[in-house]
């Protein structure tokens, strides 16, 4: 039986935020209570997320309003964008942050790094998205030897996954560049550069970098939904600090229930998610992002609310068998009572808690 690629290692760097926003939550019936003790008042949630595709739930939960009418007026919601985990985490560490949408890599990071105090994952967002683009050329696996595939962060999630799938393949990689196929760490932006010009043959990147690179000429070598069990892994998580969670147990169970709600304006409503993702991209950054490559990256992602946790513990596995990691116990690293009480009361199937 053919053994499964990748991906989730300790992070390597950090990388700035991008933008802020503030959103006010909206009457609502579900207001938040106070602190652990007993005690109520305002209470503000501040989260993070990435002003990207796999990150859909979060943008169209903002966009939208879904999250704050949630949340209710006793909460007020402050958001933060990120252009990489590591500055997501730091910011978790560091107290300005309450809750973010995150990769596995990061997740397993802060668990790690924190010896599994300071972050809970309540819920799943997103699978898949992610795949290795090459040159037209290229038609085997055999023919990326002595050239140049990109990936967006040595160590990273993507990173991994590359060096992982190699291995099982018999080509050897090096942190240095070395090896048999030399893995050129770069950000994803100057990789649709630099494929462009020919300076790398290939790139293992999400969406909708995939989509750019095959558009600027490239073909799909490796789609890694075809590399797991139903073709499902975890792209993008929601994550809350432990703290925050203790101390208001209300709000992140309203939390949970507007990305479960997001989630369900993503599926079924696909359309509108897309315009709003454009539109949400375009305040933070100043330039939409193209509705017609959205679209193009959509059929590649699954918005899902289960976490897909045994594939965060297998991409654990091929980080430390590629040499970028140690072990790490990820026990407790889970708290999906929030979610599978909102899907019962939805009368959906309860996630299996791992």
């Amino acid at each position: 039986m053919r053994r499964l690629p990748w991906h989730r290692l300790v992070s390597l760097a950090t990388l700035a935020v991008v933008g802020t926003a503030t959103q006010v939550g909206t009457a609502a019936c579900g207001a938040a209570t106070g602190d652990a003790a007993g005690t109520s008042g305002p209470v503000t949630l501040r989260l993070g997320y990435f002003p990207n595709i796999t990150h859909a739930p979060a943008v169209v939960g903002v966009e939208k309003g879904i999250f704050a009418e949630k949340l209710g007026s006793d909460v007020k919601l402050e958001t933060k964008t990120f252009n990489a985990g590591p500055a997501a985490i730091e910011a978790v560490f560091s107290g300005a942050l309450d809750a973010t949408y995150i990769g596995p890599n990061p997740t397993v990071n802060a668990f790690s790094k924190s010896k599994g105090e300071a972050v809970r994952v309540v819920s799943g967002a997103a699978s898949g998205g992610v795949a290795l683009v090459v040159k037209p050329e290229i038609t085997a696996v055999e023919q990326l030897r002595g050239r140049k595939i990109a990936t967006p962060q040595l160590g990273n999630t993507q990173d991994v996954a590359l060096r992982y799938w190699l291995k099982e393949k018999g080509l050897r990689t090096t942190k240095e560049g070395g090896g048999d196929v030399k893995v050129v760490p770069q950000e994803n932006a100057q990789t649709v550069e630099t494929f462009g010009s020919g300076a790398i043959d290939g790139a293992w990147v999400p969406e909708p970098f995939v989509s750019r690179l095959v558009n600027a000429g490239g073909k799909v070598l490796v789609d890694e939904r075809d590399l797991w069990p139903d073709r499902k892994f975890v792209i993008t998580n929601l994550l809350v600090s432990t703290k925050f969670l203790k101390a208001h147990r209300d709000v992140v169970r309203n939390l949970v229930e507007g990305q479960v709600a997001a989630n369900e304006f993503v599926n079924t409503r696909p359309d509108e998610a897309q315009q709003a993702i454009s539109d949400h991209i375009g305040k933070i950054t100043g330039k939409p992002l193209d509705v017609k490559l959205i679209r193009q990256a959509w059929p590649t992602l699954e918005f899902t609310n289960d976490p897909i946790a045994a594939s965060l513990k297998t991409g654990l596995d091929h980080a430390v068998a590629v040499g970028l990691t140690q072990p790490v116990d990820l026990d407790g690293l889970y708290d999906l009572s929030f979610l599978n009480e909102v899907l019962k009361a939805q009368g959906e199937p309860e996630v299996t808690q791992p």
